[in-house]
C-alpha cells in the first residue's frame, strides 16, 4: 500500500538506524524490528496536510507513524532515542551509529512536530471560519429544490453520496491494511527472536554435550588411576602383614595422599556431571518452550493469511464499486445528453409556434 501513498507524498529527511519496537508484554525490553540497519524517512502529505515517519524493509512496513504536536522524541544515550505512537500502542526506538546523526534526528523531528501544530492550527481555524459562513448564511423557508431542467443537483447527490460511502470503504481498508502490517511486524520479530534463541540453544547444547563426553573420559582415566594404586596400597599392606620388606613409609604415605586427591577430584567430577546432568534437563525444556513458540508463530502465519484473503476481497469490493460508480455517471451523462436535446427541440418547436401565432 506504500507505493500508492507514496505517490502523494514528498519526502523531507532520511536517516539509516536500527530499528526496534518495545515488548508489549513487559513494556521494559526491546524487541528488534530489523535486522540490519534500514532507511527511516519523514514524509509530508500535501493533500491531506500530514506529517509521517515510514521505514520500509523489504516489502514490510516497519514504522508506520503520524506525527502529532504530542509526541516527543527522547535521546536515551549517545546513539539511541525513542518516541512513543499511541495510535499503534506501542513505542519505537532507534540505534543511530553517531552520536550526530541522532542529534539530526533529534532536531528534524522537533521541526516536523511543529510544523504538524502549526497544519493543525490552520485546519482548526478553516473549519471555525466555515462554520461561521454556515450559521451566517440566510435560512431558507422552504428546502431549496434538488433537481433542475438539466438536472445537475440531481447529480451532484449522487457523486456526493458515492464519494462518502467510497471514503468509508477506503478508510475501512486502510485500518484493514494497518492492522495487517502490525501484524507482519510483530511476526517477523518474533520469528526474529526465535531464530537467535534457536541458535543460542543450539550452541550451548553442543558445547555441553562436548563437555559430558570429555568429563567422561577423564573420569574413566581417573578411576584407572584409582584402581591401580588401591591396587599398589593392597600389595603394600600384604607385603607388611606377611612381614615382607615392602616400600618406605614415605612411599606409602605419598600413595595414600595421591589416592585421596584422586578421590577428592573423582568427587568433584561426579558433582560436575550431575549439575551437567540437571542443566541437560532445562535445555529439554528450553526445546519445550521453543516448540511452542514455533507452535503460536503457525497460528500467527495462519491469522496473517486469513486477514490478506480478506483484504484481497474488500479491495476487489472497492474496486467492484468504483466500476459501479463510473458506469452510473456514465448513465447520468447520456440521460442529461438526451434531455438536453429533447429540450432543444421543444424550443425550435415553442419558436415555431410562436412565429405561426404571429403570422
Amino acid at each position: 500500500m506504500f507505493p500508492h501513498h507514496r505517490e502523494r507524498e514528498q519526502p523531507i529527511f532520511s536517516a539509516r538506524a536500527h530499528v526496534f519496537q518495545i515488548d508489549p508484554a513487559t513494556k521494559r525490553n526491546w524487541i528488534p524490528a530489523s535486522k540490519h540497519a534500514v532507511t527511516v524517512s519523514f514524509f509530508y502529505d500535501a493533500n491531506r496536510n500530514v506529517y509521517r515517519i515510514i521505514s520500509v524493509g523489504g516489502t514490510k512496513a516497519i514504522i508506520n507513524c503520524s506525527i502529532t504536536p504530542s509526541m516527543t522524541f527522547t535521546k536515551t544515550s549517545q546513539k539511541f532515542g525513542q518516541w512513543a505512537d499511541s495510535r499503534a500502542n506501542t513505542v519505537y526506538g532507534l540505534g543511530f551509529a553517531t552520536e550526530q546523526q541522532l542529534h539530526q534526528f533529534s532536531d528534524k523531528f522537533k521541526e516536523v512536530k511543529d510544523a504538524a501544530r502549526l497544519a493543525r492550527e490552520k485546519s482548526q481555524d478553516k473549519e471555525l471560519a466555515n462554520t461561521a459562513l454556515n450559521i451566517a448564511a440566510p435560512q431558507y423557508s422552504q428546502s431549496p429544490p434538488v433537481m433542475c431542467v438539466n438536472g445537475p443537483e440531481d447529480k451532484l447527490f449522487r457523486s456526493q453520496s458515492a464519494d462518502i460511502t467510497l471514503s468509508s470503504e477506503k478508510e475501512r481498508i486502510k485500518k484493514m491494511l494497518s492492522e495487517g502490517s502490525i501484524c507482519e511486524m510483530n511476526l517477523e520479530a518474533e520469528l526474529f527472536t526465535l531464530q537467535d534463541s534457536n541458535t543460542k540453544l543450539v550452541a550451548a547444547l553442543h558445547e555441553a554435550n562436548a563437555n559430558v563426553e570429555q568429563w567422561k573420559k577423564q573420569l574413566a582415566a581417573y578411576q584407572e588411576e584409582t584402581d591401580r594404586l588401591r591396587e599398589q596400597v593392597s600389595q603394600v599392606a600384604e607385603l607388611e602383614a606377611h612381614g615382607g620388606q615392602g616400600p618406605s613409609d614415605l612411599l606409602k604415605d605419598e600413595l595414600t595422599q595421591s589416592l585421596e586427591e584422586l578421590e577428592a577430584l573423582l568427587k568433584a567430577k561426579d558433582e560436575e556431571i550431575h549439575i551437567l546432568q540437571n542443566k541437560k534437563v532445562e535445555y529439554h525444556e528450553m526445546e519445550h518452550d521453543r516448540d511452542e513458540a514455533i507452535h503460536r508463530l503457525r497460528e500467527t502465519e495462519m491469522r496473517n493469511a486469513e486477514m490478506e484473503r480478506r483484504i484481497q476481497n474488500t479491495e476487489q469490493t472497492l474496486s467492484n464499486s468504483l466500476e459501479d460508480r463510473d458506469r452510473m455517471d456514465s448513465e447520468i451523462q447520456r440521460a442529461i445528453e438526451i434531455l438536453d436535446i429533447k429540450i432543444f427541440d421543444l424550443n425550435d418547436l415553442r419558436q415555431s409556434l410562436v412565429k405561426l401565432i404571429d403570422k
